[in-house]
């Protein structure tokens, strides 16, 4: 079993997310993770600033996009990281939700096959090959190469993916898989799907389920529950029927929640929050926050992804972790 982190921008300023990065590395974990989403804070930024402040864990984004970034800068981003760190970048490649990059007046509803394009570009750039490409996505000359030897060839490359093509598609090509696990119950649908994609595979292929879920731990867990409705509230209505249904619910249930968001009538919105809907991320004490994790071990996730608020205080809530939570988990 392997631990992640996800640290989302509204935790604090660019150096307090370097400074939780730097305590993760601390506690035990074994990857930090940024969500790259347009209209937020440059993730590529964040990981260089924590390439340089840290020195065992690996760092990655998740949900860096095909459209708004061209396969040639996302290569060459991921060898620099990767040569900043001394060979500690990964990447998710991907999306979670069509809705944000439709704000920007992009359609993509060619998203599998623009992944699987995008994918392949960027490991044969990393394999130092000139790259001459022609498709109704990408066009590319016999002038595409890295000007540079990247450190490592074979960087791990993760798929963000939701859905069940997609989901297949992440088995098929990924180093790995990043899917939302919103609910947590929802992973054992999603894995299946992951396991179809691999099944066509080498069976030894090296491969790591990395299930993304919402977290927000502390000592008093009603506490926790309280902090987990303001992520809940903003995110909540993205996510997919396909998982909502895991526990009992449609998108169509958050419609009272979207409105309000849309008002920008955020207490009211995380008012609206149900305790049917608090089953989206794991919460609570960091017993029960054992037992959660245990759940999505036993539903053949690899890598418990760990984000969302992490907690009322994110200081004290990776001190829990890993004081109290990822010691339970040693040597699993």
């Amino acid at each position: 079993m392997k631990f992640g982190i996800r640290f989302i921008e509204n935790l604090g300023t660019v150096g307090d997310i370097v400074r939780y990065s730097r305590q993760a590395e601390q506690a035990g974990f074994d990857c930090v993770w940024f969500p790259h989403d347009i209209f937020m804070k440059n993730t590529w930024v964040v990981t260089a600033a924590v390439a340089q402040a840290t020195d065992r864990i690996a760092i990655g984004n998740v949900g860096t996009n095909p459209y708004t970034t061209n396969p040639a800068e996302i290569a060459s981003y991921l060898a620099t990281l990767d040569e900043l760190s001394g060979g500690r970048a990964v990447i998710g490649i991907g999306l979670h939700t069509h809705d944000m990059v439709n704000w920007a007046g992009v359609d993509c509803t060619d998203i599998l096959q623009v992944t699987r394009e995008a994918v392949d570009l960027i490991r044969r750039l990393l394999n130092g090959e000139v790259v001459e490409h022609r498709s109704p996505h990408f066009s590319w000359s016999d002038q595409c190469y890295l000007r540079f030897k990247p450190l490592r060839p074979d960087i791990p490359i993760y798929v963000c993916a939701f859905g069940d093509d997609y989901l297949a598609l992440s088995g098929e090509i990924g180093d790995g898989s990043l899917p939302m696990v919103t609910p947590p119950a929802s992973a054992p649908r999603m894995v299946a799907c992951i396991r179809k994609g691999l099944a066509g595979r080498d069976p030894g292929t090296e491969f790591d389920i990395a299930g993304c879920a919402w977290l927000s731990i502390a000592e008093d867990g009603r506490a926790a529950e309280s902090e987990m409705r303001k992520m809940i509230a903003y995110f909540g209505p993205y996510l997919e029927d396909d998982a909502l249904s895991a526990i009992g619910l449609t998108s169509g249930d958050f419609s009272e929640i979207r409105a309000l968001i849309g008002k920008q009538d955020y207490e009211k919105a995380r008012a609206a929050v149900t305790p049917d809907m608090l089953k989206l991320g794991l919460s609570g004490d960091p017993g029960m926050i054992v037992e959660q994790i245990e759940a999505l071990a036993d539903a053949g996730i690899t890598q418990v992804n760990l984000g969302g608020p992490i907690g009322p205080d994110v200081t004290e809530a990776v001190k829990l972790l890993g004081t109290k939570v990822l010691p339970h988990f040693a040597g699993r």
